[in-house]
């Protein structure tokens, strides 16, 4: 079955590119559909082709990609899609990416510098998208660039369900590894009780992914410190944070992070940290070599098959996030 029709001919239909195919499988596995038959090819001179090998006309359609590497290729190819839905006359059309690329570049931080995550919006508003869906942006002002609806969906309860199993909640405190991520880890701390510290960090602007770890502000001596980000792209951060709460006195430095992005020299600075465990949900997808002893997948995809349900039934996506998730 590739669809699921309600009184009033209601057909929700799923897409999936070629970025991440086992999680939209699935997501599609949770909704209870199949997903829809697609034709993608790379013409020889990368140019992408998509044409839909059933009958879209009327549908609500959800197009899932990850914007794993080659970032830019999966990208277009699910611009590509949109496009050819929308001339296809579909009714509606969400898009659904569980990493949103170019999240980071969200404002300008100096003179002369894009807004690169607004660019992704306007991309994705003038292919054809009347919504879009997400994990964990990098920062919730990436809603507003979007004219039209934005699903935010947040891994927090994934995350916290296997933390609370495993952890002396007395003798945990919730640690924020820069003030950027202060507000999301101030949510965790009271969603699970826990004491709050961060810690004050600089970057250095003229050189990417590198970190200055200052001081860290709150109690953590004796104590199992669990550090959250929304991604690990090279780990330079979650690894100098660990290092700067150790020698404050921890006793145990857990990371959890949404967004498993790990650029290298990613995996080789979380195997020689001494972090006890990564913690990722599977947004983005991990090849054997990106896998180690200390890393542990957590699925997003029942998250994500309930927010499709519910937009599907004009139900309410909050709801996920209040009360039993």
């Amino acid at each position: 079955m590739t669809s699921i029709k309600q009184p009033g001919e209601k057909n929700l239909m799923l897409f999936s590119g070629r970025a991440y195919p086992e999680l939209a499988e699935e997501v599609a596995e949770h909704v209870g559909v199949s997903l829809t038959p697609t034709k993608l090819i790379d013409f020889a001179n990368g140019e992408i082709y998509a044409r839909y090998l059933e009958s879209v006309r009327g549908c609500d359609a959800f197009v899932i990609q990850s914007h794993t590497g080659p970032i830019n290729k999966w990208i277009m190819e699910q611009l590509i899609m949109v496009d050819a839905l929308k001339r296809a006359s579909a009714k509606r059309i969400t898009v659904v990416m569980p990493f949103f690329g170019y999240a980071r570049q969200d404002k300008k931080g100096r003179g002369r510098e894009p807004i690169t995550a607004r660019l992704m919006a306007d991309l994705f508003k003038t292919a054809g998208a009347d919504r879009l869906m997400s994990i964990d942006l990098h920062t919730s002002q990436i809603q507003g660039f979007f004219d039209g609806p934005v699903d935010h969906l947040f891994a927090m309860p994934v995350l916290e369900n296997y933390l609370k199993n495993k952890l002396d909640l007395a003798n945990t405190t919730i640690v924020s590894p820069d003030t950027g991520r202060v507000r999301l880890s101030e949510r965790w701390a009271d969603t699970l009780g826990t004491p709050l510290a961060f810690i004050h960090k600089r970057r250095d602007l003229d050189v990417a992914n590198s970190v200055k770890v200052n001081e860290v502000v709150g109690t953590v001596r004796g104590r199992t410190c669990v550090l959250i980000d929304d991604m690990i792209d090279t780990a330079g951060t979650i690894c100098k944070a660990a290092d700067a709460l150790y020698e404050q006195g921890a006793t145990n430095v857990i990371a959890a992070a949404t967004h498993a992005v790990f650029s290298d020299p990613a995996v080789d600075r979380l195997k020689n940290s001494r972090i006890s465990e990564v913690i990722v949900t599977n947004t983005l997808p991990l090849s054997p070599a990106n896998r180690f002893d200390k890393l542990t997948v957590l699925t997003i995809a029942p998250l994500i098959a309930r927010a499709i349900t519910e937009i599907f039934q004009d139900g309410s996506v909050t709801s996920l996030f209040e009360g039993d998730t």
